[in-house]
C-alpha cells in the first residue's frame, strides 16, 4: 500500500533547501510529540547539503530534542572512515555534530570492513536491531540516470528482495563500491521525500513521474506508505 505522491515546486534551490529544512523539522517535532522516537534516513548531494545547513541554523527554534532522533544512511561510499567522499562525514559536518545528535547508525567504512558486502551485513544487523516498524521520513536524491541510493539502472540490487542492505560493485559513478540499503529497505517509510535540483535532473524526474520501468529508472520504485513527496526546483521541474 502507497500513499498520494506529491510534486512541490519550487522557484530556486535556496528557497526548495530552506522550505524541505522546515518540513522535517515540523515532521520531528509532531512524531516526538506523538511520543515516539523520529527514525530518518538521510542522503547525501549538493542539495541534500544544503538542506542539512539549513536544518543546523533552524534547529534552535524548532523545538526538536536530536538526541531522540535516530539517523540512517540510504547509502554510503566504501572508502575509507576520513574520506571526504563520506555521507556520513558531510552530514555530520553540515549538522549532526551541531545540533547535537547522538543515535547517527553510520555504514561500516573501508576502515572498519574487509568488504563493501561484508559492510552491508553489518548494517543490515544495526537495522534489524534497531529500526522497529517504519522509518518516519526517506530523503533521497535522484541521479541524472534516475539512480536513487547507490541502487542504478540495471544492477542486480534492483531486484534484491532478502537483505536490507547490500554491497555494490563497479559503480557507474565513482568510488566504484559502495553500500545501499535495498528497494525493500526504502519503501518501509512513511513519508519519502525525493530532493531534486538542477536542469540535468529535469529528464530522469520526468521519466519517473511518468511511471517509466524501475530497472531503467530506480526511482520509479521508491513509494512511502503514507506519501511520497517530490521536492523539485523549477530547473529540475522544467519537464514536467
Amino acid at each position: 500500500m502507497t500513499g498520494a505522491e506529491t510534486v512541490r515546486v519550487h522557484p530556486d534551490a535556496e528557497t526548495l533547501a530552506r522550505t524541505v529544512a522546515l518540513a522535517l523539522l515540523t515532521r520531528l517535532a509532531e512524531v516526538q510529540a506523538e511520543g515516539r522516537t523520529p527514525h530518518v534516513v538521510l542522503t547525501g548531494g549538493t542539495i541534500a547539503d544544503r538542506i542539512h545547513r539549513e536544518v543546523a541554523g533552524l534547529a534552535g527554534e524548532s523545538g526538536v530534542d536530536f538526541g531522540d532522533v535516530v539517523f540512517w544512511f540510504g547509502d554510503e561510499r566504501f572508502v575509507p572512515a576520513d574520506s571526504s567522499d563520506r555521507n556520513e562525514g558531510q552530514a555530520r559536518a553540515a549538522f549532526l555534530d551541531a545540533v547535537g545528535a547522538t543515535q547517527v547508525h553510520a555504514v561500516p567504512s573501508a576502515s572498519d570492513a574487509a568488504s563493501a558486502d561484508d559492510a552491508a551485513a553489518t548494517y543490515e544487523g544495526l537495522l534489524l536491531e534497531h529500526l522497529v516498524g517504519e522509518v518516519d521520513v526517506v530523503m533521497l536524491g535522484v541521479g541524472e540516470d534516475g539512480h536513487v541510493a547507490s541502487l542504478f539502472p540495471g544492477y542486480p540490487q534492483l531486484d534484491e528482495t532478502d537483505a536490507l542492505a547490500v554491497g555494490v560493485r563497479d559503480s557507474p559513478k565513482p568510488p566504484p563500491d559502495r553500500v545501499t540499503l535495498t528497494l525493500e529497505t526504502l519503501n518501509r517509510a512513511a513519508s519519502v521525500w525525493f530532493l531534486v535540483s538542477g536542469d540535468g535532473k529535469a529528464p530522469a524526474v520526468a521519466e519517473a513521474l511518468g511511471g517509466a520501468d524501475l530497472h531503467d529508472v530506480p526511482a520509479t520504485g521508491v513509494h512511502g506508505r503514507t506519501e511520497t513527496v517530490w521536492w523539485l526546483d523549477a530547473p529540475a521541474a522544467s519537464r514536467l
